[in-house]
């Protein structure tokens, strides 16, 4: 069934969804209108980490919702300090500020940093570098240095501030300081470009960099934070510390919308009472069941989980052979799988999937992204990289030359 049977007219069309319809979710399964199971391959873009209708995140919602959910930050509430206490223990950090989406959580850094580099630098008009390739959001401020130009296409005027530099690129980056730069900014693995990882240092020598030029490191963790990379959080894969990081998805247990910026306290201290703030963030309820997503991750050990399966999965994926595949890309229990648009459009994968009884998505019309659940069971896991084999398998001869000239200029264009 395409995708115009399920389409709703009162549903804005800022999505594309992929034709199936679902109800019901349960672990690292999902379950369509008409009863079929699916294999959730996606986990929502890590937001559902820990896997549908956690028992115990559901607990902590029931219960808390039934004690206090939104009491407001005007006042005090005995949920949000424990909540924040654990996040700061977690990532070294000393203070955190409560946010809802992942998008506010780095417009939070963003403010964080002007302000530090404006009143503890002396910097008047304070900027920030970013990478290529970058997704933190699509507010009118974060699109303002996204490279990708769907994301930008008449919603300007733009915000000014922010200079851009290659991904991975060390030098790219130290030539890109200048003394009005405050921080950087970067994603440790970018997810939505694809699943690109770094170049082994880099995380590492712009640690260096930002010290020698007394600048801040931010890094957004959204998506590769709190297991996805098979460690807490990918900055731990080299051993640094950031001067402040923004979390998010996995965060809400897979129930609510729950983030935070966490830092160091010199850079937080910028921030005073009315200065920043949100009627939902750090809410009772979000911070309850905040709080037990991290416990989950912790007592299931689903960080050491994610770790030895996406060993397995990458593994497996790099043992394909199918012409179309260019390219596997991963770390933990992430992968991109790069396709040659000669061959395949990642999109008509994912809906071949859809056959097999696995969900998934694309990004940038050549990449097939991988991120089940840490719940995800090893025969279920085996059986989604099966289909995933066999469905890129069918797209054995190069498409007509119109067909893959499109896929190549939209990966160009990514």
């Amino acid at each position: 069934m395409e995708g115009s049977a399920f389409r709703n007219p009162h549903v804005a069309r800022n999505y594309d969804p992929l034709p199936v319809m679902l109800t019901r979710g349960q672990g690292a399964y999902l379950w369509d209108v008409e009863g079929r199971r699916y294999i959730d391959m996606m986990s929502a873009y890590s937001a559902v980490s820990l896997g549908h209708a956690h028992p115990r995140i559901l607990s902590a919602l029931a219960e808390q919702a039934r004690r206090l959910a939104v009491p407001s930050r005007a006042f005090y509430d005995d949920r949000l300090g424990l909540f924040l206490e654990e996040l700061c223990k977690l990532t070294g950090l000393d203070v955190a500020l409560p946010m809802n989406t992942g998008a506010e959580a780095v417009e939070t850094a963003i403010k964080a940093a002007r302000r530090w580099g404006s009143r503890v630098k002396g910097i008047a008009n304070p900027e920030i570098i970013v990478a290529d390739g970058n997704f933190h959001g699509r507010t009118t401020t974060i699109i303002s240095f996204s490279s990708e130009s769907a994301y930008r296409d008449g919603f300007g005027p733009f915000m000014p501030g922010f200079r851009a530099a290659r991904f991975g690129d060390l030098a790219a980056f130290a030539a890109a300081v200048s003394p009005n730069t405050a921080a950087i900014l970067v994603e440790p693995i970018q997810g939505e470009a694809g699943v690109i990882v770094p170049p082994d240092g880099w995380l590492a020598g712009l640690r260096k960099l930002c010290d020698e030029r007394g600048i801040l490191l931010l890094l957004d963790e959204v998506q590769s934070g709190l297991g996805r990379s098979g460690t807490w959080f990918a900055f731990q894969h080299e051993n640094i510390v950031p001067d402040g990081v923004t979390l998010g998805k996995a965060l809400g247990g897979g129930v609510l919308p729950v983030s935070a910026f966490v830092a160091k306290r010199e850079v937080m201290d910028v921030f005073t009472p009315g200065s920043h703030g949100s009627t939902f963030g750090g809410n009772a309820l979000a911070a309850a069941v905040g709080l037990e997503a991290l416990r989950v991750i912790r007592d299931e050990r689903l960080v050491e989980r994610s770790q030895a399966l996406g060993a397995r999965m990458l593994e497996r994926l790099r043992t394909m052979r199918p012409p179309a595949i260019e390219e596997i890309r991963g770390r933990g229990l992430w992968a991109g799988v790069e396709l040659d648009p000669r061959y395949a459009n990642a999109r008509d994968i994912c809906k071949g999937l859809i056959d097999k009884g696995v969900l998934t998505t694309a990004t940038h019309r050549t990449v097939v992204r991988l991120a089940p659940p840490f719940v995800i069971s090893q025969d279920d896991l085996d059986i989604a990289l099966d289909a995933v084999e066999e469905t890129i398998s069918k797209f054995d001869a190069p498409r007509a030359v119109g067909d893959a000239a499109a896929g190549a200029a939209q990966r160009l264009d990514a």
